[in-house]
């Protein structure tokens, strides 16, 4: 799997809202709900989308909100699938 370089994520992250590079390894967001049940739900979305692309965000739930990390864990790095990802998972908002 091809690593992309910092320049590479720099560039694909202008192009997801509110995504942070937390590390050279791994991008995050955290998604805000009305109540525990609604981030719940979309934990679930995401969840089904990740087993459908066999690419699983690290989830964090705190009350209403949800913090989503991804990163290619084979590879130890960011790759193009972290950001088709990402991309699936706004579409989920």
């Amino acid at each position: 799997m091809e690593h992309l370089s910092i320049k590479d994520i720099h560039d694909r992250l202008q192009e997801l809202s509110g995504w942070e590079m937390s590390d050279h390894s791994s991008i995050f967001k955290e998604f805000e709900f009305a109540n525990f049940k609604e981030a719940m739900e979309f934990a679930q979305k995401v969840g089904e989308e990740a087993q459908r692309e066999n690419h699983h965000p690290d989830i964090l739930i705190r009350y209403n909100k949800v913090t989503l990390t991804l990163t290619t864990h084979d590879e130890a790095c960011l790759t193009y699938k972290d950001f088709k990802m990402a991309k699936i998972i706004e579409q989920l908002t």
